[in-house]
């Protein structure tokens, strides 16, 4: 008995991280097949663009849509549903008659997609201890971290292998599954605290404690997010080098993003939350001023480059868990809406700043460094201007 209670959180944890994979998984997996899509369903390319883009603004309405939710309803039941909801649209977009139909459904699967996602903070809080739980999220952002890098790969094979359906076949699939198992096993999953919580949207955005930690953390993460995204036009049309390039940037980054986060439980427990905070964030900011200034004083090489690119992503990952955990907390019990509105303002302030960096990316390095590294810089004017949680 002892045993399987022990064993519980890790369960429960298991299906969170797994819901929340398959949501990312439903731009990532999708991605190789987009541009084929016209040729089998007819219409144009710009069209089948926004079989990525609907899916995305659907998500982002689901952020606030579950996050609302998630105060008034049993967040148990409603992951439930939304992995058979996620599941049903998933296999229902293989039968799209045409491109327009598909867009369409792509909306509504990017609706269902977003729940674990804003559920599994609060969740995670319910189940560990502080130093255990900021782990926990440690561990769920290097497992998200990879998707970006593998989900296309996976993407790639069954397209070629069995078409373009195959990618929704496999999202349902696996969705229904993660539903079954998280009915099975609905009685190990913790009751969160914030069900019914009083409170909304508005409290938390002129509650001063909680716009500390959600915008340091949309303006660390929406940061790199924007340099990242930028970066293949920039090396290959400003820098003059190649997609491989880019590759060993990314994957430099990502592994030391992992040890960051993998580490910052423990960091976090010795030194102290707020201090790694900080120290993350100033870390990434640092990071990409350094990008900056290599820039303007000449620099070109794309190796120097992920060297560089070293100390935004170490930063990030020692301030992220610890971060989306205090912003969670300073949520005062209302852990979905808290959650959501964190997501969002990191989808958002990515969506912006590479809106503004467009225009700029095969200029060189440096255009797009600063946009990046005054992002980022935002969020150590946040930690320094806005008050801190009480001990």
């Amino acid at each position: 008995m002892t045993e399987s209670r022990a064993a519980a959180p890790l369960l429960a944890f298991g299906l969170l991280v797994l819901g929340t994979i398959l949501g990312l998984a439903g731009t990532d997996l999708v991605l190789p097949a987009v541009p084929s899509l016209p040729d089998t369903l007819g219409g144009s390319q710009a069209m089948a663009q926004m079989v990525l883009a609907a899916f995305v603004t659907g998500g982002c309405i689901g952020l606030l849509m579950f996050g609302e939710l998630g105060a008034r309803i049993d967040q148990r039941n409603l992951l439930v549903l939304s992995l058979a909801a996620y599941a049903l649209v998933s296999l229902a977009c293989m039968a799209a008659p045409s491109l327009p139909a598909l867009v369409g459904l792509r909306f509504a699967q990017g609706l269902t997609s977003s729940a674990a996602a804003v559920f599994a903070p609060g969740m995670i809080r319910a189940m560990f201890s502080e130093e255990k739980a900021v782990g926990a999220l440690g561990f769920m952002a290097s497992i998200e971290s990879l998707i970006p890098a593998l989900a296309p790969v996976l993407g790639v094979w069954l397209l070629v292998a069995f078409g373009w359906k195959s990618s929704f076949l496999v999202l349902g699939a696996l969705s229904l599954g993660v539903a079954a198992l998280v009915t099975l096993l609905r009685h190990r999953m913790p009751a969160p605290p914030s069900t019914r919580a009083p409170g909304s949207y508005l409290r938390h955005l002129i509650t001063p404690t909680f716009l500390r930690y959600a915008l340091s953390q949309a303006f660390t993460l929406g940061g790199l997010l924007i340099f990242v995204f930028g970066a293949p036009a920039m090396i290959t049309k400003g820098l003059g080098g190649d997609l491989g390039d880019f590759i060993i940037m990314q994957v430099t980054g990502i592994a030391f993003f992992i040890a960051g986060s993998n580490f910052a439980g423990k960091l976090a427990a010795r030194l102290g939350p707020e201090v790694m905070i900080l120290f993350g964030s100033v870390l990434s900011a640092a990071g990409l001023l350094g990008i900056l200034g290599y820039a303007l004083a000449g620099g070109t090489h794309p190796l120097a480059l992920a060297a560089l690119f070293v100390p935004v992503n170490l930063g990030l990952g020692f301030r992220g868990p610890p971060g989306f955990y205090r912003a969670v907390v300073a949520a005062r019990g209302d852990d979905a809406r808290g959650s959501a509105l964190v997501l969002v303002a990191i989808l958002t302030t990515t969506a912006a700043g590479t809106a503004v960096a467009a225009p700029f990316v095969t200029l060189g390095m440096a255009p797009l460094a600063a946009i990046a590294a005054a992002v980022s810089c935002a969020s150590v004017l946040c930690l320094i201007a806005l008050p801190k949680l009480s001990a």
